[in-house]
């Protein structure tokens, strides 16, 4: 199947309504009906404010940026980013296309809960 790729870039402590962005975003595009998605943390980085964050051995929480990913389809891309653009969220993403599949079965398959 044909789908698109959405990842997100946030700093790992920024927060929105109250809950570490990264987190706000899983939890909200799964209440939104997507199947999946996940979060990777980096190890060092910089965004479009030319500032680089870098995590040290001993810092307990740090500014690395924080990838989050979805592998969805077009209209599920279109209904997370306008939801993402109702609560004014300023996150920079890639939107890449992709070809979504299941090793061993087809899609229409139940997927096993994980």
């Amino acid at each position: 199947m044909q789908g698109v790729y959405l990842r997100f870039y946030v700093q790992e402590s920024s927060r929105h309504r109250g809950r570490l962005t990264y987190e706000w975003l899983l939890e909200q595009a799964r209440a939104l009906g997507i199947k999946g998605g996940s979060a990777f943390r980096a190890i060092a980085g910089f965004g479009r404010h030319g500032r680089l964050h870098e995590a040290h051995f001993f810092e307990l929480a740090g500014d690395v940026p924080v990838q989050v990913g979805f592998a969805v389809k077009e209209v599920d891309a279109e209904r997370l980013l306008e939801f993402l653009s109702s609560e004014q969220l300023n996150l920079f993403y890639l939107r890449l296309p992709v070809e979504i599949g299941v090793t061993g079965k087809t899609l229409s398959d139940p997927a096993p809960d994980a």
